[in-house]
């Protein structure tokens, strides 16, 4: 019981810079364009905001300072990938390349230095309650991310702005034909899924491991791309998904303090295998994929 408690107390923590990246490459691909640089935006924002808060400009400056560095960086990449109309797939492998890159010359100097994190804000009464209480006592990021994914499902679901980045990724060239302007939506959406890495980023060096490692990232923005395809590119399953690897993560945790003889290398490759068995799951319904696939993802538009 005191496992279960302990991974429930530590899952959306977990599962936050996953939930983060994974929103604002929803958006991105929503808008019928396919970032895969998203764990370089992450790095990238991770180096930035640990040494904005390492010098004292305050976390909130830091994850500021975070999301427009990466939204920066993915302009780079919409520039080349969207005006230039380079083939999306190299470009963001190049440009999230870049970000690590970037991250690890930024941070060299800091390795192994850690700074103050931020206080947790706990719900009154459901706190209080055994073994799921922990689930309520959560700091303001993980709050304000449980917040985004409610908004960005609103969008989606009710928004004219929702609706728009849906038509622009189904057809744009329909959508181009009634007067909006493709390319800048999408420059626009990818603008948004940058700063969104950034911010995954910046939590997990300055709030949830408090520490400069270079690497740090580990997969996550890998994992945050699969989580897109995971959850069918629907905001909902996209966070279940983000809540089973946060506590996947946390499983290896949980068993060491529980004194279970399972090798510490295969409870650190559970989130990726569980990735690669889910993927494969879900590529096996095919009809689940083109009902909520976007239609024109990763092809380049020409007026």
């Amino acid at each position: 019981m005191n496992a279960i408690a302990f991974i429930l107390a530590g899952m959306l923590a977990a599962a936050t810079p996953f939930l983060l990246a994974a929103l604002g490459e929803l958006v991105v691909e929503r808008a019928g364009v396919l970032n895969l640089g998203v764990e370089g935006l992450m790095a990238f924002g991770a180096a930035l905001a640990f040494i904005i808060v390492y010098h004292g400009g305050g976390h909130l400056l830091g994850f500021v300072v975070a999301g427009l560095g990466s939204a920066i960086l993915s302009v780079v990449f919409a520039v080349i990938a969207l005006g230039f109309r380079a083939n999306q797939v190299a470009t963001g492998l190049a440009i999230g390349i870049l970000g690590q890159g970037l991250s690890a010359l930024f941070g060299k100097t800091y390795e192994s230095l850690t700074v103050k994190g931020i206080p947790k804000l706990a719900l009154p009464w459901l706190s209080d309650i055994p073994i799921v209480g922990g689930l309520f006592i959560q700091d303001a990021v993980v709050w304000l991310s449980l917040a985004a994914t409610l908004a960005i499902w609103a969008m989606f679901a009710y928004s004219k702005i929702g609706l728009v980045v849906r038509a622009v990724g189904e057809n744009p060239k329909a959508a181009h034909a009634i007067g909006y302007r493709v390319i800048a939506i999408r420059f626009a959406a990818v603008a948004f899924g940058g700063a969104m890495a950034g911010f995954a980023g910046a939590y997990a060096a300055v709030v949830y491991t408090p520490l400069w490692a270079d690497g740090m990232i580990a997969g996550r923005g890998w994992i945050a791309i699969a989580l897109v395809v995971f959850g069918t590119w629907m905001t909902g399953r996209i966070f279940l998904g983000a809540c089973l690897f946060g506590a996947v993560s946390l499983i290896s945790l949980a068993a060491q303090a529980t004194g279970l003889n399972v090798p510490s290398q295969l409870l650190a490759s559970l989130p990726y295998l569980v990735t690669i068995i889910v993927l494969g799951i879900i590529s096996a319904d095919r009809r689940l994929l083109k009902l909520n696939g976007v239609a024109s993802l990763g092809e380049p538009f020409e007026r």
